[in-house]
């Protein structure tokens, strides 16, 4: 699913909480402070890169974090 540039950045804050630290941490900051800028659009690489970032926090990681209440 291709999310429009603006949901993807509606999600970011949330990337940004959860990236990995390192190479993706760095990323999800880079991108939070350029997305500031006025008519900052991402390069064809970053929006992929975001896009992907931005799915994996609706992708199940196979850890059950909710129970479910009877």
């Amino acid at each position: 699913m291709t999310r429009p540039v603006e949901e993807l950045l509606f999600h970011w804050p949330a990337v940004v909480r959860t990236a990995s630290k390192g190479w993706p941490a760095d990323f999800a900051r880079s991108i939070a402070s350029q997305s500031r800028r006025r008519n900052w659009r991402p390069s064809p690489k970053q929006r992929d890169l975001m896009q992907r970032m931005v799915s994996e926090l609706f992708t199940n990681t196979g850890e059950d974090d909710f129970q479910v209440i009877e």
